[in-house]
């Protein structure tokens, strides 16, 4: 029996997946065209770009529900270099990242205070700065350098946004495998009393995830901007969701310890086409938010491992 669960849960994002397209195929033929996966490309780009981010902290042992309040605040941070700086605005995005980041590390680490507890404070404090910031109006991008660079298309038919999303996701997959950081990351959320005996610097690696996944929001929070010309103050309400349902539907457990870039990949895969295959059919937003609800739920009781659920992070 435990050798099928096993098995059932190292193959369950493989056959959601598959299960989801025999279901939106039959529903509307319009779903499997080039097209549409062109579009489907297009939507996972923000979502992925956090989830590698998210992927570490979570991997830590951690949550960071205040990505989608880093995504906003750097895209403001885009409009208002934007003129002067060109494609390199996205520098001033991820240094609002790192801010946000280690604010969210620092409070966790130094202070001891649950990161459910920190972030959701952070994500109210990020929205109402947001709100504050855009007087609560849209601020529209129109430098042509930056919206050409990461919108337009060098090769026909693909977008720029899409080939610097498999760079990045290349770049993280690199350092997610052989980076030492990465290593005494799974070492402090499999095990941290022993990660500690081991030697590693514990505090620098809490810091350290939270500061990665700022950053990872901040290139996320640039490339939205590209995408809707703007920021504005519901940018990326309600994306920390989608990027938390990714990391786990591609099979890491929120109990931490283990994970993986590629697997992150075909979670924000999954994610990216049920959103894409609800709104070719029909269904209405508040429909699919139960779905991905419900979607979610089940990912997490197929990837927990029950008996580490005594460790709370």
């Amino acid at each position: 029996m435990n050798e099928k669960m096993g098995k059932l849960k190292k193959y369950f994002p493989f056959i959601l997946l598959i299960i989801l397209v025999a279901i939106f195929t039959i529903g509307n033929s319009r779903f499997l065209t080039f097209r549409n996966f062109m579009v489907i490309a297009q939507q996972m780009v923000v979502t992925l770009i956090a989830a590698l981010g998210m992927l570490f902290v979570i991997v830590e042992g951690s949550i960071d529900l205040s990505v989608g309040g880093i995504v906003a605040l750097s895209a403001i941070a885009v409009t208002m270099t934007v003129e002067q700086l060109g494609a390199l605005a996205i520098i001033p995005a991820i240094l609002v990242g790192v801010a946000c980041g280690l604010i969210n590390g620092c409070c966790f680490t130094f202070l001891k205070i649950p990161t459910f507890i920190v972030t959701m404070g952070t994500m109210t404090s990020f929205r109402g700065l947001v709100l504050i910031l855009t007087g609560g109006s849209q601020i529209m991008i129109t430098n042509r350098s930056f919206l050409n660079f990461y919108n337009g298309q060098y090769i026909a038919g693909v977008n720029n946004n899409v080939i610097m999303v498999v760079i990045i996701t290349a770049i993280m997959w690199y350092v997610f495998k052989n980076f030492a950081f990465a290593r005494e990351v799974r070492a402090v959320g499999g095990a941290e009393k022993v990660a500690t005996l081991a030697g590693i610097k514990i505090n620098k690696i809490k810091v350290g995830v939270f500061v990665l996944c700022g950053v990872m929001a901040g290139i996320a929070g640039c490339f939205q901007s590209a995408r809707s010309y703007a920021a504005t103050p519901t940018m990326g309400d309600g994306i920390e969701m989608d990027v938390i349902a990714a990391v786990v539907l591609g099979g890491t457990p929120m109990s931490g310890g283990i994970g993986s870039v590629l697997t992150t990949v075909l979670g924000t895969l999954i994610i990216c086409i049920l959103s894409n295959g609800m709104n070719i059919i029909g269904l209405s937003a508040d429909i699919q938010k139960v779905v991905k609800g419900i979607i979610l739920i089940f990912a997490v009781c197929m990837t927990v491992d029950r008996k580490r659920m005594g460790v709370i992070k």
